[in-house]
This record gives C-alpha cells, structure tokens and sequence, in this order.
C-alpha cells in the first residue's frame, strides 16, 4: 500500500460523517452523565432547616414539608416544662442548610411521664435528712405538713394529698409534702414493772379495804366511876 493510498480517507465522505457522528454521541453521552449526577447530588439547591423546637409533631410536618424534607422520630427523652410529644431536639439543628430531600432526625419529649420510686425517708428520717434526699433525686417539695409526734421527725411524704406507701412510684420531678412532726405528741414514759408486780398492783386496787380494829382504851377507872 502506498502513502497516497493510506491517505485517501480523507477524500471518503462517510468517513467524516462518521467521526462526527460520534463526537456528537460522545458529547451527548458526557452531557446526561453530568446532568444525572447534578440531578441526583441536587447542586446548588440547599435549604434551611426550619426552626421547629418546642413543636408538635403535626405543626413541624408542615414546615418541614415546604422546605422539601422528611423527618423520623428516632428518640425520646422527658423535659418537664414541655408537653408530652413535642420536638427536643434534632439533627441538623435549625439554620443548617441541607440539600432537599434531607431526613431530619428529631428527639421528642415522651408520652408517657416516667415513674420513680421514693426514697425511704417515712419514719426513719429527720426533716432535713428527707429533703436533702428527695431533692438530690429529683422531686420537688411543697411546704411540710405538721402532725402530732416528735419535732422534725418524718412521719410520711404525701403526693396530691395522699399518703404514699412503702417503694410506690410516683412521675419524676413530681412535688411531694413532707408530714413532720409538731413536738406535741411525744410518746409517753411508762414505768417498766415486772408481770407479777403488775398482778399485786391491779390487785391492791380492786381489794376492798379491810376495817382497822378499834384499840382498848388505855384509860383506868377511878373511884368516880365505881358505883356503889
């Protein structure tokens, strides 16, 4: 083969057609790889994560679905001061931008209120000892209620009024009345008499009293008394 014939492509029409037919494809095919990952990746389309702490589940849906993303309850914690169900907490935090489509994961304030035991304070406890026991777990404490027994003695804890009994549970954080003695109703000392000392004592009390007998007078007669 020549050079000139290696060389005489160059004259044959189909020959460019076809080398532009595939620069074309090739073109086009770089074109959709590009879009379908700028499509896929959403560039250049970020939103912000709205602000929904403290809300309802219902009322942080619908904000969440304006701003084009989806949320899942993937925990629970309890906070007292907010209503049972609503938002804690969530990741990505509020003002973070996020591409559309973004899951929010949310920790909300549970259902149900969860229960503690009380400590042993009832009959074995000094007021300040109680107080210092039930704050550290958590309760709260109204003003003490005052019955008659030994002054600053714990007699009972009181939740809405009633007396609580032995490891009851009550929700946490709840506000408990102490019942402390007033000082006026100290137990009485009784003498400790053995059984037969007490049998004599109840006896000589129930026995009735016996006549004492009149002594002879000691008085002698004189001649005055005698008769004649």
């Amino acid at each position: 083969m020549t050079v000139k014939e290696f060389f005489s492509f160059r004259q044959n029409k189909y020959f460019w057609v076809n080398i532009i037919g595939m620069a074309v494809a090739i073109a086009v095919l770089l074109f959709g790889v590009l879009k379908g990952v700028d499509l896929y990746t959403r560039h250049g389309q970020a939103v912000v994560v709205p602000d929904v702490k403290g809300m309802g589940l219902a009322e942080a849906e619908k904000m969440f679905r304006n701003q084009g993303l989806n949320f899942v309850v993937s925990d629970s914690t309890y906070v007292e001061d907010l209503p049972a169900g609503s938002i804690v907490d969530y990741t990505p935090s509020a003002g973070q931008k996020v591409k559309e489509g973004r899951t929010i994961y949310l920790t909300i304030n549970t259902l149900d209120i969860p229960l503690q035991v009380i400590p042993d304070v009832a009959d074995n406890s000094s007021v300040r000892q109680a107080e210092a026991r039930l704050l550290a777990s958590g309760f709260k404490l109204d003003e003490v209620q005052y019955v008659p027994g030994e002054q600053d003695w714990v007699y009972g804890v009181k939740y809405h009024g009633r007396e609580l009994s032995t490891n009851e549970r009550v929700p946490v954080g709840a506000r408990l009345t102490l019942m402390v003695g007033d000082g006026t109703g100290t137990p009485q000392v009784t003498d400790s008499l053995s059984g037969d000392e007490s049998e004599e004592l109840e006896d000589q009390s129930t026995e009735p009293a016996k006549a004492t007998p009149a002594k002879p007078s000691s008085r002698k007669s004189t001649s005055d008394d005698s008769w004649f």
